[in-house]
């Protein structure tokens, strides 16, 4: 692609007017220093605010500017610009404006685009807290909720599981019954009840987003939209109802969207995700399920698959009740499907997973064998 030269007759603005403007969005030190050799080449920066088919709205500090990302559409899925991405834009005086570059992310939350491509795709950047949000309308769905904890863990970001429509739970101690669910599958996470219609718990989360930059995350009908709304205080965002039987709604947001809140903080509001996979998500894995991996470093063996060996502390756990059966085989599946999607871009991983596929079947083939020779 040949390269189309600079329109540098307007002058950038001075940084004093940069921080002015754009500190509301989340601009520090940090990003003033990234951003400083583009500076010197009269470029201007901003956030990204949404995408759409290869443009995007950037909050600038001349105000909200349309640009077109061309020069910044790379062979790397991962690198393509995202909502919260801090850019460097060309200046007011060059027609039609673009995207030069983008700032090196901070956090990033990536989920697989599919379970048959190895590619991820990221649902926003910079993020300091991941806001799921799921609806008590519906049966709480734990091995859901443990997925989304695994990604945010894997972004770098503080997750904040939200369970919205809290007004439908009428009995406080059934509500706090369905709180303490949600703690067992989510050590070390704060786990908020909120009610957008009663104002129960939106303060809390208030406070929480006052402080940098969150991404509101969940399934259709979760009551983000509505949680959006109530926390900036404004009908931002269309609402529609789910429907009684299942809770789904249909995708009220289309676009990521990132709002300014009046309290402090930007809030990035997400479509409804239908299917939440895994991409290189191990250490959030490990993070979710920190117990079992505590538990496991009392196994007689380092390599411990926590089924039938001797000396297994997870079993035992198991058995005397500690452990939840259900966490263990979430935690199995989640590492499973984590090392399949690791598996078709990294060689090592691939002859990891053929090993133990031969290791099992010889021993289901010994076990046959055994078997064999006790009846005959």
């Amino acid at each position: 692609m040949s390269s189309i030269p600079l329109n540098l007759s307007s002058s950038s603005p001075a940084s004093a007017d940069v921080e002015a403007t754009l500190t509301p969005y989340g601009w520090d030190e940090g990003w003033a220093a990234a951003f400083a050799p583009y500076a010197a080449q009269g470029l201007v920066p901003g956030r990204v605010a949404r995408v759409d088919r290869g443009l995007c709205d950037v909050l600038a500090p001349e105000g909200t500017v349309r640009a077109d990302t061309e020069f910044v559409v790379p062979h790397d899925p991962m690198k393509v610009v995202c909502t919260g991405d801090w850019v460097a834009v060309d200046p007011g005086g060059a027609d039609p404006r673009y995207v030069r570059t983008l700032l090196p992310r901070r956090t990033a939350f990536v989920r697989s685009t599919s379970s048959k491509r190895s590619e991820g795709q990221i649902l926003a950047a910079n993020v300091d807290h991941a806001i799921i949000a799921v609806s008590l309308a519906v049966e709480l769905d734990l091995g859901r909720i443990e997925r989304f904890l695994a990604l945010a863990w894997e972004s770098g970001a503080q997750p904040l599981v939200v369970l919205t429509k809290a007004d439908l739970v009428p009995d406080p101690v059934g509500l706090s019954y369905l709180v303490q669910d949600v703690e067992t599958a989510a050590p070390g996470v704060r786990v908020l009840p909120v009610s957008s219609m009663t104002g129960e718990g939106t303060a809390e989360v208030a406070a929480v987003v006052a402080d940098g930059t969150s991404v509101l995350l969940g399934v259709s009908g979760a009551g983000k939209s509505t949680l959006a709304n109530a926390l900036a205080g404004a009908e931002l965002m269309a609402v529609q109802a789910a429907r009684d039987v299942d809770g789904k709604g249909r995708h009220t947001t289309t676009t990521r969207n990132l709002l300014v809140l009046p309290g402090g903080g930007v809030l990035i509001d997400t479509p409804g995700l239908r299917g939440v996979g895994l991409f290189d998500a191990g250490n959030g894995v490990g993070q979710v399920f920190s117990e079992i991996e505590q538990l496991a470093e009392g196994c007689r063996f380092h390599d411990c698959a926590h089924e039938s060996e001797p000396g297994c502390a997870v079993a035992a756990a198991i058995e005397d009740g500690s452990l939840a059966e259900r966490r263990l085989d979430s935690y199995r599946k989640l590492l499973r499907e984590n090392r399949h999607i690791v598996a078709k871009t990294d060689a090592r991983a691939r002859a990891e997973i053929r090993r133990e596929w031969r290791l099992r079947g010889a021993q289901g083939r010994a076990a046959m064998e055994a078997k064999r020779g006790r009846t005959r």
